[in-house]
């Protein structure tokens, strides 16, 4: 299934996951010694998650992609049955204030990861269903509706991070479906505007946006996740202290396996490293929008649109993630994909990658 046509997706797709493993045994030193009194308990269960991943991409691979046209439903459901648990008594596993995950013994689930690719692949097929519809007022509210839903649930986590991306995320397929450019900015504006009211009504992330403007000024309070990133960005300059090396991940820098791995990065590879991730990234989601264009010449418009939403997908959170470890975006908990430690995420982006390379492999045999 490897040619010459899906190397611009499996190359950086292989050389991202290295990176991940690499980078979260060097970034997770300090935190897991603190936490469990070993090294390498984040680096040794992300190998875990990767091998596990790796079986994903290969079921993935192996799934007629008419299949997830077929049971969209399902999957959807099944994902938000997945968000209303969270909600019951001893289901949810609250951290840090948050109620994200479910605890099936050593596992932990974040649902609001599920809801991503359950959106793709729903969105998908309903645009391939009301085609002819979308333009009008019911058949563009009725994904709303869906999406609406979601991101009340999420919301009540609360992950403003994570609600965000399933909004852009949906108006995306339903542009690239479609719809006008005028319902295209109204709903970007509407999206725009809740995000807005959402930050004002939250004092604590009111105070997250007011620092995100002047970290530095805040540094020994709301400041000191933004301005530790920035610190170790900075003191990587060109070609980084090397791997190992960095010194913001020592316990000063909060979540640095995770939402700022990248902060870390650059830290100890400079900033020929951090654009070298960067340019991983683009020629993944160049290959997948390949694949996408690919497919709907073929007249494969569900395909088409998965392949997109999956490589939107991929762009959005890279680009939430190190616009927040830039400082360009106000703090999030979003990871990297294929790079940040996490079980639900790195397995479900690898199963998203398997879906990928089969519809690639279908737009070369099944015509």
């Amino acid at each position: 299934m490897i040619d010459r046509d899906n190397i611009l997706i499996v190359l950086p797709y292989i050389c991202l996951l290295f990176i991940g493993v690499v980078m979260v045994a060097s970034s997770s030193v300090y935190v897991s010694e603190d936490l469990y009194g070993t090294p390498f308990h984040f680096a040794s269960r992300q190998v875990i998650f990767l091998i596990i991943g790796i079986f994903a991409t290969i079921i993935a691979l192996s799934i007629p992609s008419n299949l997830f046209f077929t049971l969209d439903w399902v999957i959807l459901i099944g994902s938000l049955l997945l968000l209303f648990a969270l909600f019951f008594p001893g289901v949810g596993t609250e951290v840090n204030g948050s109620l994200r995950w479910i605890r099936i013994g050593p596992i932990n689930i974040q649902p609001s990861e599920v809801s991503k690719l359950a959106l793709v692949i729903y969105i998908s097929g309903y645009c391939v269903r009301r085609l002819g519809e979308i333009n009008t007022t019911l058949g563009f509210f009725r994904p709303l509706i869906v999406l609406a839903l979601f991101g009340l649930l999420v919301m009540s986590q609360p992950d403003l991070g994570s609600t965000l991306v399933l909004g852009a995320l949906v108006i995306a397929i339903l542009f690239f479906a479609g719809i006008s450019f005028f319902q295209f900015s109204l709903l970007t504006s509407l999206m725009a505007g809740l995000a807005a009211i959402a930050v004002y009504l939250e004092p604590y992330r009111y105070i997250r946006m007011i620092s995100f403007i002047e970290p530095f000024e805040h540094f020994r309070g709301s400041g000191w996740q933004l301005s530790n990133a920035l610190l170790g960005i900075g003191r990587g300059e060109w070609f980084g202290l090397g791997l190992g090396n960095g010194l913001q991940k020592n316990l000063y820098l909060p979540e640095p396996h995770t939402d700022f791995i990248f902060a870390v990065i650059v830290e100890e590879f400079g900033l020929v490293g951090g654009l070298i991730v960067i340019f991983l990234f683009a020629l993944l989601i160049f290959g997948i929008l390949k694949t996408s264009l690919k497919a709907l010449e073929l007249g494969k418009l569900f395909q088409g649109l998965l392949a997109f939403g999956a490589g939107i997908l991929i762009a959005i959170q890279v680009a939430f993630n190190i616009g927040v470890n830039l400082g360009i975006l106000p703090t999030k908990g979003l990871t990297l994909p294929f790079i940040s430690y996490g079980g639900t995420s790195l397995i479900l982006f690898m199963f998203m990658m398997g879906i990928v390379l089969r519809i690639n492999f279908e737009n070369k045999t099944i015509k």
